[in-house]
């Protein structure tokens, strides 16, 4: 059974105290300001990572019975999280994007930010190919391919050694083409912002028919270039949020169309690619409205620090918690369709694995490498500049975590 997963990208840092709560309109964020804190976004980030969980865990049989049924009622379309993914990660790089910022820099800090934990879990799925469950040996070229990040673009590849890492390849291709994305971004006026919105949904939605009706050779689920629209639409987003000029639907609002999205993907289709054009609106009016909440200093949910705290995990959670349940099924075997007690015990000891790994990951890998990686670039900003120089200000910003795909 092929394994849906979703990805990374950037979150942001909630603040110790929330804002005041007001009915004024968001202060306005000039261009060359600091992209102001959006916690709530970080806290989303852990709701669409659990949705992937909850997949998996259905996709290993866990529960039988009535509790499998359950499962799949909640989880079928738990696969849409990486789309809610892609779509945070447009709209956070815009938003953090830095006034002047340098490509190499950029890419710099996206190698930082997803490779150590990339590489870290590629490496124990490589271990879990000679021991028991015996995963499926990669070639030399499938594994380099996987290293690299570009093995999403060969379908038969798109699942080599951790398959959740298919996300990241198409999350490093938006980190290539985002330098001249956001060029272009930053030149349109509201119209033309919303007119790339729509037509980024108008894109997905083309897409969804041509994979669903096969008029394509390859599936587009895991294609990168089939994804950059959802990646462009968060962007696009962004964009009329920093001008003022989002009209969406409340946060409320915006989170009751994206359940009901979530819910009609079983309706409509059996998954995969299609189940985006079902989700997408809900995410895309979710993701504006929660930063619009906290701009605002309005109550949200998403906000509170503890599923902040674990919004910071989710990257690593995402990327640690195939394996293992994967490395469950030498205990478990292979659909083992527990009754509800079991199978709710079960998955409490593999969530709480995964989340004890994930912590690991993030405080001895993720948050280290980070630093080490970039600690001379830091260093030479912090360097002081020769007297005779005004050195220009540089609008310090949050980069958000990357974000777990499915």
């Amino acid at each position: 059974m092929p394994v849906r997963t979703p990805p990374v990208d950037d979150t942001t840092t909630a603040p110790r105290t929330a804002p005041a709560a007001t009915d004024e309109p968001a202060t306005r964020v000039p261009p060359s300001a600091p992209a102001p804190s959006l916690p709530s976004l970080t806290g989303l980030r852990w709701m669409a990572a659990l949705l992937v969980f909850g997949l998996h865990v259905r996709n290993f049989g866990y529960f039988g019975g009535s509790g499998g049924h359950i499962m799949t009622w909640a989880f079928d379309a738990g696969g849409t999280g990486v789309s809610f993914f892609f779509i945070l990660s447009g709209f956070v790089l815009m938003w953090t994007a830095r006034p002047n910022d340098r490509t190499l820099s950029f890419w710099r800090r996206r190698i930082a930010r997803i490779f150590p934990v990339h590489l870290v879990t590629a490496g124990i799925a490589l271990l879990m190919v000679y021991t028991p469950p015996h995963l499926a040996k990669p070639t030399v070229a499938e594994g380099v391919a996987n290293v690299l990040l570009v093995h999403s673009w060969r379908q038969s590849w798109w699942q080599t050694l951790n398959p959740v890492s298919w996300s990241l390849a198409c999350e490093a291709f938006f980190y290539a083409a985002f330098p001249l994305m956001v060029v272009v971004l930053r030149r349109l006026g509201p119209r033309a912002s919303a007119t790339l919105a729509g037509a980024s949904v108008l894109a997905v939605l083309v897409l969804a028919r041509a994979d669903a009706h096969e008029w394509v050779s390859q599936s587009l689920y895991s294609l990168p270039a089939a994804r950059l629209p959802e990646f462009a639409l968060g962007a696009a987003t962004a964009r009329l949020v920093r001008l003022e000029r989002w009209r969406g639907p409340g946060l409320e609002a915006s989170l009751a169309l994206a359940i009901i999205g979530y819910f009609l993907v079983p309706q409509i289709t059996d998954g995969g690619y299609p189940a985006t054009a079902c989700t997408l609106i809900g995410f895309a009016l979710l993701i504006p409205a929660a930063a619009v909440a906290d701009l605002r200093g309005l109550p949200s949910l998403w906000r509170h620090r503890r599923l902040v705290r674990l919004g910071e995990l989710s990257f690593a959670f995402y990327m640690i918690h195939l394996l293992v349940l994967r490395a469950g099924t030498s205990l478990l075997g292979s659909s083992p369709h527990f009754g509800l007690p079991t199978a709710v015990v079960t998955t409490a000891i593999a969530f709480g694995l995964s989340l004890g790994l994930s912590w690991v990951l993030y405080e001895a890998v993720e948050r280290p490498a980070r630093r080490l990686l970039l600690r001379g670039r830091r260093s030479s900003r912090t360097q002081p500049a020769p007297k005779a120089a005004r050195p220009e200000p540089i609008a310090p910003t949050r980069e958000a975590p990357a974000a777990a795909p499915d």
